[in-house]
């Protein structure tokens, strides 16, 4: 499991250059004007965790497996899309389907891309986007609370928790908040979860700079930086303009590349750790002889919960799970100098499992 994030952004901002090269593909046509991205470009990257590589190193596993992550670069926005202005409901449609948001803002000054506004505004850009999601969250909340009050009067619980929920979405929305704002339940979890609102969606602004603001950010980022910490999200500073080189180099040279540029780590690698932390993600690992695996959890997972990731009939027939650090193991040299030594836990079912946590699952079939 891994996680899809929707790359969104109005027309111009570097979505799709981005996009290129976090997949490095060339299947996201990048050009120079509104609309050059129709229909949603999905691609999948490994998930880069040292980590998997030093452990299938000591266990001298034949294949490595990575989690994966996918990304999905979504059509352009513009001004009045909740009401269908441009592609604006096939966009919507889309970041339906995604778990986060990756909002692409322009911070980047050049007179030879235009900008749909023709001014480089990321706080103004961003605004607009929120907006427009706002707006289509209010009209399917307004039509579906026209359907939910027939069956409230019908006596329908599961209706009267539903009329609530939208009631509560549409107070925040009113005020010009988006629903994510809005406190729920544990017991309402699942049901607001099913209402599919745009505006529940984590946003990871992605700061588009030029190749010289890569490493520091620049005014600009730094404005869309306090924007970002005043609502709750993350960001991020990139040049997609480095990542898209970066993508043409084999490791050693992208590698030199990068500390030529004063950086320590791609865009990608950023990007993604930041996405994990805004969806509250971790890592587990399986190992072995014929393969090391990465593993993508929600942080809270059960041991149960883990093994089911994996297949449901583990976590249907757990009866525990054989557990070792991802630093003892290291430190110990494998999974039987860790054993010898003590350091690995049998756990049961209510253990939840921490990152980097190396796990072996016991289950009846």
């Amino acid at each position: 499991m891994g996680f899809r994030m929707g790359i969104v952004g109005l027309p111009n901002v570097g979505k799709s250059t981005l996009f290129n090269a976090l997949t490095k593909t060339a299947s996201a046509q990048a050009a120079n004007f509104p609309f050059c991205t129709i229909e949603p470009n999905v691609g999948e990257v490994n998930v880069p965790d040292a980590r998997l590589t030093n452990l299938a190193t000591i266990a001298k596993s034949a294949n490595t497996i990575p989690t994966r992550m996918t990304f999905v670069d979504i059509a352009g926005l513009v001004k009045g899309a909740s009401q269908g202005e441009g592609l604006g409901n096939q966009f919507l449609a889309n970041i339906r389907e995604t778990d986060a948001i990756a909002h692409v803002v322009r911070c980047f000054e050049d007179g030879d891309v235009v900008h749909v506004s023709d001014r480089v505004d990321p706080l103004a850009d961003a605004d607009t986007i929120d907006t427009e999601l706002m707006l289509a969250d209010m009209e399917s909340v307004e039509k579906r609370l026209q359907n939910v009050v027939r069956k409230v009067r019908g006596g329908d619980k599961e209706a009267v928790q539903q009329e609530r929920l939208l009631r509560a979405a549409m107070e925040a929305l009113e005020q010009g908040k988006p629903a994510r704002t809005v406190t729920v339940d544990e017991d309402d979890a699942k049901q607001w979860k099913m209402l599919q609102l745009l505006t529940t969606k984590p946003i990871l602004y992605v700061c588009n700079v030029g190749e010289g603001d890569a490493a520091k950010g620049n005014a600009h980022s730094d404005a869309v930086a306090k924007m970002a910490a005043d609502q709750g999200n993350s960001h991020v500073i990139i040049s997609a303009q480095i990542e898209e080189e970066i993508s043409q180099l084999e490791d050693d040279e992208a590698e030199m590349f990068l500390t030529e540029m004063g950086l320590e780590e791609a865009g990608l690698d950023r990007l993604i750790r930041a996405g994990y932390e805004l969806l509250a993600l971790e890592t587990y690992f399986t190992v072995g002889p014929k393969e090391a695996r990465a593993w993508t959890i929600k942080n809270g997972t059960s041991a149960p919960q883990a093994a089911g990731v994996i297949h449901g009939d583990f976590e249907r027939g757990f009866i525990r799970a054989e557990t070792i650090t991802y630093q003892d193991f290291v430190d110990c040299g494998g999974e039987s100098p860790a054993k010898e030594v003590g350091k690995m836990r049998s756990e049961g079912k209510t253990y939840i499992v921490q990152d980097g946590d190396v796990m072996h699952f016991l289950f009846n079939t």
